[in-house]
């Protein structure tokens, strides 16, 4: 199955705020159901066990309502992993204010270098191409101190198949559109392994999870963990570097 980039609507704003809202609804619930959320629990929990800490502060790229994050955040606090979180997203309009929130582009981080534990996406990079991934996971490792994480679909017939076997389950009309075409733009686990493996001074783990998902860790070189700049500074960085808008 050939990989077919397509515009999704949700990230043209192609709705009314309803159908956007509805969309991002059904993401979250798509998450919750399809293997989303138990992915990014296991990335992060995966970090904090090989590097020993239970205090993780993580960015989340293209976070949307925040649903994902949040939920992962509420399981990992009751296994005594504790995550702040940041969310950032392009739309203001995606955001709902739950998290510290600050809207820029995915692919020019507005944060230092090493201003958090973990930066993540979930059903994001599906919609770069190849170029655009690489560069973006570049940028990711250099606003993270230990991992940046990536959950994403896996581009497969038999998924394209369940996704509009699904349709009962969307109530939004962007949803029905963008669905199928995420499964259709997505990678597999072969290309996203060729595409990372050129970035130097990167390791690459990924591994399949439920639901045709793959889980993907980009550890950060050892010799750069924990370089840059403090938590104080992280934290002073972010609050006087960074412009918020009211979400």
């Amino acid at each position: 199955m050939k990989r077919l980039p397509t515009t999704e609507l949700l990230d043209t704003d192609a709705g009314t705020p309803a159908e956007i809202a509805a969309s991002l609804a059904d993401l979250c619930r798509i998450n919750r159901w399809f293997g989303g959320i138990n992915t990014s629990e296991a990335l992060i929990e995966r970090v904090a066990r090989r590097h020993g800490v239970c205090e993780l502060s993580l960015l989340e790229i293209a976070a949307g309502s925040g649903g994902v994050p949040n939920l992962v955040a509420a399981r990992l606090g009751r296994r005594g992993i504790n995550v702040s979180i940041t969310v950032l997203d392009r739309a203001r309009s995606h955001l709902n204010g739950s998290n510290r929130a600050v809207v820029a582009d995915a692919l020019a981080l507005p944060f230092t270098g090493g201003s958090f534990d973990l930066v993540s996406s979930c059903l994001f990079v599906h919609h770069l191409g190849p170029g655009q991934l690489t560069e973006f996971v570049r940028e990711g490792l250099r606003v993270c101190r230990r991992a940046f994480l990536i959950n994403d679909l896996v581009r497969d017939p038999l998924h394209l198949m369940a996704v509009y076997a699904g349709y009962p389950l969307y109530r939004s009309r962007l949803t029905r559109h963008d669905a199928p075409a995420s499964v259709r733009q997505a990678y597999t686990v072969e290309e996203m392994r060729k595409m990372i493996s050129q970035i130097p001074g990167s390791e690459v783990d990924i591994q399949r999870h439920y639901f045709y998902r793959m889980g993907v860790i980009v550890w950060k070189a050892p010799a750069h963990v924990g370089a840059g700049v403090s938590p104080v500074q992280a934290e002073r960085s972010f609050a006087e570097g960074v412009t918020f808008r009211a979400v």
